[in-house]
């Protein structure tokens, strides 16, 4: 097996502890020569861990893809607002590139991505990792194989965890569209390619409701102050409580993005005054804390989705209806229930994740990545560079039937890009 060389633009969770984390396991399937971070600690950090020459490491992006090409591959988990510029520059060098979602903030950006990869012959893969899990691969043979009849109906919730949405979506990176995306890009994108992936058909109509209701100053309780280390009132009886939240999970996901070094006193400081020690009710948060879109499909599937912020488990429940059987899924448990209306048999279905993260998703999607570049195969894959333009596109979409109040024509939508 060929070993393929790749350089990681971005060193936070996702270039370090998911694609990077591969790489330290897999050896043998690809190496890493090169990394860009404008964090001292994250870059340098990621350069030990996979032995990168001083020679390979860069302060930015710009500044790695500016040199003579270091690798066949790029991995690319830049911030949100920061996808389009690499990907286009690598594009342009001659990489073939594997991208995190969103593929861009800006619809437009989206389209003219898929255009450079055509133009220049590369690899273009977006980082859609539900498509390369089992759980998912399991529904998808399943509607082939015509096991429930002609698929009708499907309903998707994902119950994001009131705790990470408050890391990730209130003191977070991704908590305001301004700078970022909107919740729906940046967290559902996966989703919208799900729906689009298992209905097989292109998006007709979408409609969307949602709203900010909980995570601001309004419903902060009395005596809040601006940060946890204040002296706030409601230190010892608030479930958003920072320091106990960061320290009981010392060296492991989301402290670690906290900061690098996973000792008390370290992320005491990070807290003190810092980004993730914030009142969740004094944030400048604006992304929805719950939100449904419904999504009718020109092979007249229908389908539902539901996201919120408010449950105890990071989870997704799927149901698919068919005119001769219904399945229902829990993403997390791996388990598929299929009820069979002609035969009258209840059939349970269990299998086991790859390892990795988003349910083996991960794992999956860098061998398929990798494959390509070995055999240059420019089909995309289970991931096509055009399939994720319209899922990135569905979310847009809906995204403005949200704000706007309206039901938005998925063909006009795009046609007016």
């Amino acid at each position: 097996m060929k070993k393929i060389t790749l350089a990681v633009l971005g060193a936070g969770n996702r270039g370090k502890d998911a694609y990077g984390l591969f790489v330290e396991r897999n050896p043998y399937e690809a190496e890493v020569v090169a990394v860009a971070d404008p964090r001292a600690e994250r870059r340098t950090a990621f350069a030990e861990c996979h032995n990168i020459s001083h020679t390979g490491v860069f302060n930015s992006w710009s500044e790695l893809l500016a040199q003579p090409k270091l690798a066949e591959a790029v991995i690319i988990t830049t911030q949100d607002d920061d996808h389009f510029e690499p990907t286009k520059a690598a594009l342009e060098k001659g990489y073939h590139v594997l991208l995190e979602k969103p593929m861009s903030n800006d619809p437009n950006e989206c389209l003219e991505l898929g255009k450079i990869a055509e133009k220049c012959g590369k690899i273009f893969q977006i980082c859609h990792v539900l498509r390369y899990t089992p759980f998912f691969a399991q529904l998808k043979r399943l509607l082939i194989e015509g096991r429930i009849g002609r698929l009708m109906t499907m309903e998707l919730k994902e119950n994001v965890g009131y705790w990470h949405y408050m890391h990730s979506y209130v003191r977070g990176n991704w908590r305001n569209s301004d700078q970022s995306s909107p919740m729906i890009l940046a967290k559902s994108c996966h989703d919208m390619d799900i729906l689009r992936w298992l209905a097989d058909s292109a998006p007709v109509k979408v409609s969307s409701f949602g709203t900010l209701s909980h995570f601001k100053t309004a419903n902060a309780p009395s005596g809040a102050t601006k940060h946890c280390l204040d002296g706030c009132a409601q230190f010892d009886n608030c479930i958003y409580n920072s320091p106990k939240f960061y320290l009981a999970r010392l060296g492991g996901w989301p402290t670690n993005v906290v900061c690098v070094n996973q000792d008390t006193e370290a992320v005491l400081a990070a807290l003190d005054g810092g980004q993730y020690g914030r009142c969740v009710y004094h944030c400048d948060n604006n992304v929805v804390d719950h939100q449904v879109v419904n999504l009718e499909f020109a092979n007249e599937v229908t389908a539902s989705f539901t996201m919120q912020a408010f449950s105890q488990d990071c989870s997704r429940i799927i149901r698919l209806a068919g005119t001769e059987g219904e399945i229902f899924g829990d993403v997390e448990n791996n388990s598929v229930i299929l009820n069979d209306f002609i035969n009258g048999t209840r059939e349970n279905i269990k299998f086991s994740a790859l390892a990795g993260g988003h349910g083996g998703g991960d794992t999956g999607l860098m061998r398929s990545f990798l494959k390509q570049v070995r055999a240059n195969d420019l089909s995309g894959g289970l991931t096509p560079a055009n399939d994720s333009v319209d899922s990135h596109l569905l979310a847009f979409a809906a995204e403005q039937s949200r704000v706007s109040g309206h039901t938005v024509n998925f063909a006009e939508y795009k046609a007016g890009l």
